[in-house]
């Protein structure tokens, strides 16, 4: 191997070139670590803030569970909420599951979408938007709000407002 600057030639014999690749291969094992580390601890910081300005106190499970959730926009069922902060290490109950996402719902950090009575999504994108549901695979997928128009809708009773309105378009794969 040649390692050539503008005014030097050095030549490197088989096993000091194998010697500088480890130490380069471990040199970003290393840095690869660290910066993980260090993505996980901004996270976990950005998500006991987001707890703290909802009046939520960040108890660990709830930040392990927001960390799971707040990653990116995602729609999760509680299984897979269950699943992903147990494969991370901790240990959580499927009711510590369903009440912290209840909490999270009901303070505002992330919305219910019940698709039909037996299965409920948990939505971290609580920008105003619709949801295609595939039918085929059972899976979410984000229609942004201007991609829809909806008109005529009744007027509600006596001293009631329309709050919000959710739209769930079931879709399959074609068939011949």
């Amino acid at each position: 191997m040649h390692i050539v600057d503008k005014n030097t030639r050095i030549y490197l014999d088989q096993k000091t070139c194998t010697i500088l690749l480890i130490g380069l291969s471990i040199g970003i094992i290393i840095f690869a670590m660290f910066y993980d580390i260090s993505q996980k601890t901004n996270l976990k910081r950005h998500v006991i803030k987001l707890l703290n300005d909802h009046n939520i106190t960040p108890t660990q499970q709830r930040v392990e569970i927001g960390m799971v959730l707040f990653t990116k926009d995602q729609h999760l069922s509680a299984d897979k909420v269950l699943e992903k902060v147990n494969a991370e290490g901790s240990i959580a109950s499927k009711a510590t599951i369903y009440n912290t996402l209840g909490l999270f719902a009901r303070k505002g950090l992330i919305r219910e979408v019940i698709v039909d009575s037996t299965k409920v999504f948990y939505d971290s994108n609580t920008r105003p938007h619709h949801h295609f549901y595939d039918v085929d695979n059972g899976t979410l997928h984000d229609i942004e709000s201007d991609n829809l128009q909806i008109t005529g809708l009744p007027t509600p009773p006596h001293e009631a407002m329309i709050k919000d309105v959710d739209v769930i378009v079931r879709i399959q794969k074609k068939t011949d």
